[in-house]
C-alpha cells in the first residue's frame, strides 16, 4: 500500500533519456514546474531498468552495474539466482565469467572480415570488435606470442623467418604484398598479421596508396593456420637455403618483374644460382614432347652446357626434362624451378633426375618445401623461368602449351625469344610455328643461332657459321684462277691454260707445279687435267 503524498516514481536507468510526450515513461518522470531538483541516486540505491514492454529483450544502450548493496551468501558466488539475475559481490569479478562481457554489454563480433583497419581499435562505447578464428591481441592462445614477438624472438635473421613466413600466407607473385614490402618490412606485415593489427596503422595514405591491401589482409589473416610450429621453418632452412633479395645469391635480374618478384627461394644444390644464371637460357616446350623435340632439346641443351651456359627449365616431363638431362650429359649446370615445394618434389617420377640435378646445380622453388602443386601455380611460376635467363627457347609447344606462357613473359622482360621449327604436320609444333609467323620469336636450329641472339656482341663463344672447308680454300687468288682453267676431262696444254686464266705462261708453269705437288693436277697424254676433289 502507498501511503498518501509518497511519489509513485518509477526507478529508471542512470543516464537514459527520457523524451516527453513520446509514452516511454510516466508523467511523474516528467520535470514540473515548481519540482525540486532531483538529487543524484546515493550509494547502495539500487537503479532498475524501466518494466517497458518495448524495451523488453533489447541490450542496454550503456554499461549497466548489475551489483547488490549487500554481499550475497560466499556459497552462492558467481552462480546464478534462480530468477536469472547474478549476485556478483561489488568489486569482486565472477571465476566463471572472466574474459566475459556482461549480459547487457553488447559484443559486436563480425562473421567475416573485409578490413583490418580497426583491428586493434576499440569502438567509442566500449564495445569489442574481435573477428572470429582471429589471434588474440594480448597473445594469449597465440603460439607466437604478442604481436609476432614470440614468432620471431631467438632468431639472427627475422626478415629471413618472416620472408619464410609470408611464403604460407601470400601466394607466389602476390602484387599487393609486393607493393606492401615497398612501405614496410617483412617482419612488420608478419607481426600485425599475427596480431590481428593493420600493418599500415596511423598511415592512412601509403594504405591508400595499395588498392586491394584490405581483401589481401582478410586472405592472409585466413590463412594464419598454415604457419607451421615455431621452430619448424628454422629446421626448414637448416635443410634447405633460403635466399633472399639482397643476399649474394640472390639473382638480380629478378628485380625486372617488379611487384611480382619472387620475396624469396627455396634452394637446393651444389650451385651457385647467382653465378649459374649470369650466362643462362631458359629451354621450354611441351610436356608430351616427340622424340623429335626431345632429341633437339637433348642436344640443344648439351652444347649450350659445353660451350659454358647454364640450362633453365621446369623439370616437368618431355621437354623439360630432355634439357636438364643434356646439360648435364654436357658436363654443365642446370637450373630447375618447380612449381612444388622441394621436399614433394613434383612431378614424383623424377626424384632420380631432381638428385642428378642437386649434384651438378640447383632445385629452386617459391613455395615452402612441402606445399603441394596447383595449376595455377605452374603458370605463375613460369616468370621465374624467364627472368632467370638471358634468353628463352621454346623447342616444341601446342597452341595451348604453357610454354608459350613463359614465351609471353620474355618478351614482357624484353629477353630475346626463340623458338624451333618442327614438320607442319606436327600439333606439338603448332605453337611454335605461331608465333614465329606473328614474328615475335626468331628461329634458331642449333646452340649456335642461340648463343648469338642471347649474349651481346663480343660475348658469346660460337664460331662463326661456314659451310665445309676444302682443300683448294687455302689457295691464293692467282692459283686458284689457273686451278679453275685447268680441265677435268681431256687435256690442255700450258698456253692455253695462261690464256684461259689470265696469267703469264711463266705463273701458269709455276702454279701448274706446286698444283701437282698438292694433288689437285696431274699430267696426261692430253695435257694437264684436273683431279676430283677428295
Amino acid at each position: 500500500m502507498i501511503p498518501h503524498g509518497s511519489s509513485t516514481r518509477r526507478p529508471t536507468v542512470a543516464g537514459e533519456p527520457s523524451a516527453p510526450g513520446t509514452g516511454q515513461g510516466p508523467p511523474e518522470e516528467r520535470p514540473q514546474p515548481g519540482d525540486p531538483a532531483k538529487p543524484p541516486p546515493g550509494p547502495g540505491e539500487i537503479v532498475a531498468a524501466p518494466a517497458s514492454p518495448n524495451g523488453a529483450g533489447r541490450p542496454a544502450t550503456e554499461e549497466t552495474s548489475h551489483t547488490r548493496p549487500r554481499s550475497p551468501d560466499p556459497s552462492s558466488a558467481g552462480r546464478p539466482a534462480a530468477d536469472g539475475t547474478s549476485h556478483a559481490q561489488p568489486g569482486s569479478p565472477d571465476p566463471s565469467s572472466a574474459g566475459r562481457p556482461p549480459a547487457d554489454e553488447t559484443s559486436h563480433a563480425r562473421p567475416a572480415l573485409a578490413s583490418l583497419s580497426g583491428a586493434g581499435r576499440s569502438a567509442a562505447d566500449g564495445t569489442s570488435h574481435t573477428r572470429p578464428g582471429s589471434p588474440d591481441p594480448s597473445g594469449g592462445g597465440s603460439p607466437y606470442g604478442v604481436a609476432g614477438a614470440g614468432f620471431l624472438a631467438g632468431t639472427d635473421e627475422p626478415d629471413r623467418m618472416a620472408r619464410a613466413a609470408l611464403g604460407y600466407l601470400a601466394d607466389p607473385g602476390d602484387l599487393v604484398l609486393g607493393a606492401l614490402l615497398q612501405h614496410c618490412s617483412a617482419v612488420q606485415v608478419v607481426a600485425a598479421l599475427v596480431a590481428g593489427q593493420h600493418p599500415l596503422a596511423g598511415r592512412p595514405q601509403d594504405a591508400a596508396a595499395l588498392p586491394g591491401l584490405d581483401r589481401a589482409l582478410a586472405r592472409w589473416s585466413v590463412r594464419l593456420s598454415r604457419l607451421p610450429p615455431p621452430g619448424q621453418l628454422a629446421r626448414d632452412m637448416s635443410t634447405d637455403r633460403l635466399v633472399c633479395p639482397g643476399d649474394p645469391e640472390w639473382p638480380t635480374q629478378l628485380a625486372a618483374l617488379g611487384n611480382a618478384a619472387p620475396i624469396g627461394l627455396w634452394l637446393q644444390g651444389q650451385a651457385d644460382l647467382r653465378f649459374a644464371c649470369l650466362r643462362s637460357v631458359s629451354v621450354v616446350g611441351s610436356r608430351s614432347a616427340t622424340p623429335y623435340g626431345a632429341h633437339v632439346a637433348t642436344e640443344l641443351a648439351a652444347t649450350l652446357a659445353e660451350r659454358g651456359c647454364a640450362v633453365v627449365s621446369g623439370g616437368a616431363y618431355g621437354i623439360d626434362a630432355a634439357a636438364h638431362r643434356g646439360a648435364i650429359a654436357g658436363g654443365g649446370a642446370t637450373v630447375a624451378v618447380l612449381g612444388s615445394g622441394l621436399r614433394y618434389g613434383y612431378p614424383r617420377g623424377h626424384t632420380s633426375l631432381f638428385k642428378a640435378i642437386a649434384e651438378r646445380g640447383v632445385l629452386v622453388s617459391e613455395l615452402p618445401p612441402d606445399h603441394r602443386p596447383t595449376r595455377p601455380g605452374f603458370l605463375i611460376r613460369n616468370r621465374v623461368i624467364a627472368a632467370l635467363s638471358r634468353g628463352t627457347v621454346v623447342v616444341e609447344a601446342a597452341v595451348r602449351s604453357g610454354a608459350l606462357a613463359t614465351a609471353a613473359r620474355a618478351l614482357d622482360l624484353c629477353r630475346p625469344l626463340m623458338a624451333v621449327p618442327g614438320p607442319v604436320t606436327s600439333a606439338q609444333s603448332a605453337g611454335c610455328h605461331e608465333i614465329l609467323r606473328d614474328a615475335r620469336a626468331v628461329l634458331v636450329t642449333g646452340a649456335v643461332d642461340v648463343l648469338d641472339l642471347a649474349f651481346p656482341v663480343g660475348e658469346a663463344t660460337s664460331s662463326p657459321r661456314g659451310g665445309p672447308v676444302l682443300p683448294r680454300d687455302g689457295l691464293d687468288s692467282v692459283t686458284r684462277a689457273v686451278l679453275e682453267a685447268v680441265p677435268g676431262r681431256g687435256g690442255m696444254g700450258p698456253a692455253a691454260i695462261a690464256v684461259a686464266a689470265g696469267v703469264g705462261l711463266d705463273t701458269v708453269l709455276q702454279c701448274l707445279g706446286s698444283l701437282a705437288a698438292a694433288g689437285f693436277v696431274h699430267r696426261s697424254p692430253q695435257g694437264w687435267q684436273a683431279r676430283r676433289d677428295p
